[in-house]
């Protein structure tokens, strides 16, 4: 799945393909949406933004469109008029004069008023957005040390939309390593320079990710992120297993946690129960 970092680089994409113009035809899978179609003809899409691991659409008449694309679910952008060739389920379909922008194979869909939106419920349930510039290490900081977050292993915390919305697998391993911690470590062990550095790192791994539009791509069985630029940002551990790790040169592991796969150097995140 998607985290938040991709996430948002889809809301610029799909936002700049037709934010601001009227829509000229708007289509719904959903039988309960259909009753939205005529009425977003001549309506402007203000904004696409992400919300944790959801987009919210924006209207220019006080609606709003939420989506999630959960695992399977993929926005397209295409030419008015235009559907690309797949096997994929259309579910909806934003069309102006210049573009349109197409969810496929999504079935988390729906239509809310935009004063009510935030009562969704996954919204509800949803901690600050990690990329929120809004979002400082005071605040992530003081999230770590409440009494929700303070008991739990950072290898599961760290994949909690209820904590950090947006945060996801290859995020969780880079952020451990670049604080130096282990993933059965809890907040409340750390000491104030180790929460200073966590804190600092999920702030900074995740907004260094999306702004520097790295490119995923995959090779057998090692997957990059690659940058645009040298200081952009580059897998330091994750899906590195075997190879040195970058800080001491130690073989990188893999681990299960969560059911998921987490990557660490053991040297440089040393095991708390193994008595470092």
């Amino acid at each position: 799945m998607p985290e938040g970092p991709e996430i948002r680089r889809a809301a610029d994409r799909l936002a700049e393909a037709v934010a601001g113009d009227p829509l000229v035809r708007a289509q719904f899978a959903f039988p309960q949406l259909k009753r939205f179609e005529r009425d977003l003809i001549d309506r402007r899409i203000e904004s696409i933004t992400p919300r944790g691991k959801a987009l919210l659409t924006r209207f220019d008449h006080g609606w709003t469109l939420y989506s999630h694309n959960q695992l399977y679910g993929v926005w397209k952008i295409a030419g008015p008029g235009e559907r690309p060739e797949t096997k994929r389920s259309l579910r909806v379909a934003l069309e102006t004069a210049h573009s349109a922008i197409l969810l496929y194979s999504a079935s988390d869909v729906s239509m809310w008023p935009s004063d009510e939106i935030e009562s969704h419920p996954f919204l509800q349930n949803l901690g600050p957005d990690v990329l929120d510039p809004a979002l400082d290490v005071q605040a992530v900081a003081a999230r770590l040390r409440s009494p929700a977050f303070r008991g739990r292993a950072l290898g599961a915390l760290l994949l909690d939309q209820r904590f950090l919305a947006g945060m996801g697998n290859y995020l969780r391993s880079e952020v451990l390593f670049a604080a130096g911690l282990h993933p059965r470590l809890r907040p409340k062990e750390l000491d104030d320079a180790q929460l200073a550095r966590l804190a600092q790192a999920l702030l900074d791994i995740p907004r260094l990710s999306y702004s520097t539009r790295g490119i995923a791509r995959a090779s057998g069985m090692r997957s990059d992120y690659l940058a645009d630029t040298p200081d952009g940002f580059r897998f330091q551990v994750f899906a590195r297993a075997g190879q040195p790790c970058p800080a001491c040169g130690t073989p990188v592991e893999r681990m299960m946690s969560s059911s998921r796969r987490l990557y660490l150097c053991r040297s440089c995140q040393p095991d708390p129960r193994a008595g470092g």
